[in-house]
Parts: structure tokens; C-alpha cells; sequence
């Protein structure tokens, strides 16, 4: 019985080295800057690691046509998201090895909403 309670200690010890890591990968995952642009550059926009738009650039001549213009927005703001996802599953398999732990993506930010 007594060998049990040492395997407990040793998952209390794990779950602890995970929760440190998770800290270190959010903290790393929202300093980082993600771009996306479309219109072949007209319109860039940069997220960050949690998949928050922090910037967004555009030539003065996509300003010409509205509708277009929004559409390069929505353009480049999913590109550039979907690199932020990519970024968090990649972070999440390295941190977990390859399991799915459901939630975890949400601890690291969202992005992989």
C-alpha cells in the first residue's frame, strides 16, 4: 500500500514540472508576433501568440476599394491566426508528448480555438 502513495508523490511531482512548463510556454507564446497578409502585401496583419491582433498595416492604394479592402483584412487576420493555432498545437505537442489533454490549448492562450 505504501508503494502506491510514493507513485502518487511522483504524479504530484510530474503534474507540478507541467504546470511550470505551461507557465513558461504561455509566457513565450504571447510575446511572440505572428504575420499574415494578403492582397500580395497590401494589407499585413500581426497576432499575437494568444491570437490577439496587435497590428495591422495597409498600402494606401487597397484603401481605394472598401469592400476589397476589408476583405484583405479578413484575409490576412486569418492567416495570421492560423499560424498563431499552429504555433500553441506545436507548443502543446511538444509539452505534452504527443497526448491530447482537452483544455490544455485553452491554458495556452486560445489560439487553438
Amino acid at each position: 500500500m505504501l508503494g502506491g502513495l510514493g507513485n502518487i508523490g511522483g504524479l504530484f511531482k510530474q503534474a507540478k514540472e507541467m504546470q511550470e512548463r505551461l507557465a513558461s510556454v504561455q509566457q513565450a507564446l504571447a510575446e511572440k508576433r505572428f504575420d499574415g497578409d494578403a492582397g500580395g502585401g497590401s494589407v499585413v496583419a500581426t497576432v499575437d501568440g494568444k491570437g490577439s491582433l496587435v497590428d495591422i498595416k495597409i498600402e494606401p492604394e487597397a484603401a481605394n476599394d472598401v469592400e476589397l479592402l476589408e476583405d484583405l483584412i479578413k484575409g490576412a487576420v486569418s492567416v495570421a491566426a492560423k499560424k498563431a493555432q499552429d504555433a500553441v498545437r506545436d507548443e502543446m505537442t511538444q509539452l505534452t508528448g504527443g497526448m491530447n489533454i482537452p483544455g490544455l490549448s485553452d491554458l495556452l492562450g486560445g489560439a487553438g480555438k
